[in-house]
């Protein structure tokens, strides 16, 4: 099933509104792909810490552990 993304205009609205600064044309775009480096390194980090715990699978509890301050 395809998931249904945010039109262009709405993102930068969000954005806009929540940082009280002008948006560049492209921001959008920056913002997805800096989400998905960020989850990217999470999804790395809980692998790594499930291995050493002996655990086969990547858990909920095991991204929990991660993202512990």
């Amino acid at each position: 099933m395809a998931q249904k993304l945010y039109p262009r205009g709405t993102v930068k609205r969000i954005v806009k509104a929540h940082s009280n600064r002008n948006v560049s044309k492209n921001a959008d775009i920056l913002i997805f792909l800096d989400y998905m480096l960020f989850m990217q390194e999470l999804m790395r980090e809980a692998s790594i810490k499930s291995r050493k715990s002996g655990e086969k699978n990547i858990s909920a509890n095991t991204v929990r552990k991660v993202t512990e301050p």
